[in-house]
């Protein structure tokens, strides 16, 4: 099938080079994670301390990259970016000084969350940008650009992770987090400097709005946020189960081909997904999307070899770019434009907060009952995820503009 739709968006003036820019910095985004795990256990060989100040590090970017989303929209990407580079820049510096002075791991978590307090979601602004050139003039190719944001994660996170552990198994396992910081501010900066594509900051506006139609606080939002949570669920159960599973059949290598099948399978769906123009609703197609990722998870409990497993995590993996694409779409949707970038981020934290709380949850589950275990949790937040698609979708609609 022809690219036509993709080249088309990316030969919108200045989109290619906005997109492009945010794919960069968000390979450093998908590093920096891992890259403090690497960081720290090569200096203290403690895991547990890794741990502490990874976890640091994703709890503070869940709880303060609303907030960075919020002075963006009200003050614009070119102006916020470049103080907030400037304290990410920092921040990392402080973290690397901390672990290679062998301090406490109170102050490296400190560390750890000055880190992820200061990185901006590139993504959420790449997005922002996407609505800013088409919501006026064409509205309908807004689904396909969303298709492209998607393909830029998920490339994102299939480049960082390996790329960090490859100079981590190397003995260089700073360089990591340095190289991850590098991209982040040269992606962030680069973005700040392309003014002509940035959206307006709500405070130009002659006319604002009232509080009521900007306010997150509205039922259709709520859902967004659930669903995006009961996602996140999905893949931190998917991902420990799968490794599990592949342990459990005395076949752990198996685990990342699974991996990389299922990583396919979904960029080459989502790929697919953009190239045509959808005539049925949102709502209801992502009501199909959920139903058929509640299926395959169901599946994944009868899954009794890695072939097997590898055969089903396909169809799963395939259906999670449309609802991915299709909850980007419905937020944009139903919320006023002067809080967009706020209502990305935040569909981004619910989803990394239910990914890390599934995370531990499913070890347990994983040590009570097998990696079955695992997916039974993963089974439950996609049936919960496709009942509330089907029936609480109706309350989100488009605000007053």
């Amino acid at each position: 099938m022809s690219s036509a739709p993709y080249r088309s968006l990316l030969r919108t003036p200045g989109a290619a080079a906005f997109f492009l820019t945010a794919t960069g910095g968000r390979v450093g985004i998908a590093m920096t994670s891992l890259g403090i795990v690497w960081l720290v256990h090569g200096r203290t060989g403690s895991y547990a301390s890794a741990g502490l100040v990874s976890g640091g590090f994703a709890v503070a970017e869940a709880l303060v990259g609303p907030q960075l989303a919020r002075l963006i929209d009200r003050f614009g990407q070119t102006r916020v970016l470049p103080p907030t580079l400037l304290a990410h820049a920092a921040a990392v510096t402080a973290l690397l000084v901390l672990v290679a002075g062998d301090s406490p791991s109170v102050l490296m978590t400190v560390g750890g969350v000055l880190v992820g307090a200061t990185i901006p979601q590139l993504g959420a602004l790449s997005a922002a940008r996407w609505v800013a050139l088409l919501r006026e003039e064409r509205p309908a190719k807004l689904p396909s650009a969303f298709v492209l944001e998607s393909l830029g994660n998920a490339l994102g996170y299939l480049a960082g992770p390996p790329l960090v552990s490859v100079l981590a198994a190397s003995g260089h396992p700073a360089l990591g987090t340095v190289l991850a910081a590098a991209l982040v501010v040269a992606g962030g900066g680069s973005l700040a400097a392309q003014r002509r594509t940035a959206p307006p900051p709500s405070t130009s506006g002659a006319a604002e709005r009232s509080l009521a139609d900007r306010s997150l606080l509205r039922p259709g939002f709520a859902v967004l946020v659930g669903l995006n949570l009961a996602i996140g669920v999905y893949f931190g159960a998917v991902q420990v189960s799968v490794s599990a599973f592949a342990v459990e059949h005395n076949a752990a290598a198996a685990a990342a081909p699974i991996f990389a099948v299922s990583n396919c399978g979904g960029l080459l769906a989502g790929w697919l997904y953009g190239l045509r123009r959808w005539r049925t609703a949102p709502r209801t197609q992502l009501a199909v999307a959920t139903a058929g990722l509640a299926l395959g998870s169901l599946l994944l409990l009868t899954a009794g070899s890695p072939l097997a497993l590898g055969s089903v995590i396909v169809f799963t993996g395939a259906a999670v770019p449309p609802v991915l694409v299709l909850l980007s779409v419905l937020a944009e949707s139903a919320v006023h434009r002067a809080v967009l970038t706020q209502a990305f981020t935040w569909l981004n934290s619910a989803s990394a907060a239910g990914s890390a709380g599934a995370a531990a949850v499913s070890g347990r589950a994983v040590d009570a009952f097998g990696a079955h275990g695992g997916f039974a949790i993963a089974a439950t937040a996609t049936t919960a995820m496709a009942v509330l698609a089907a029936a609480g979708l109706r309350a989100v609609h488009r605000p007053r503009r």
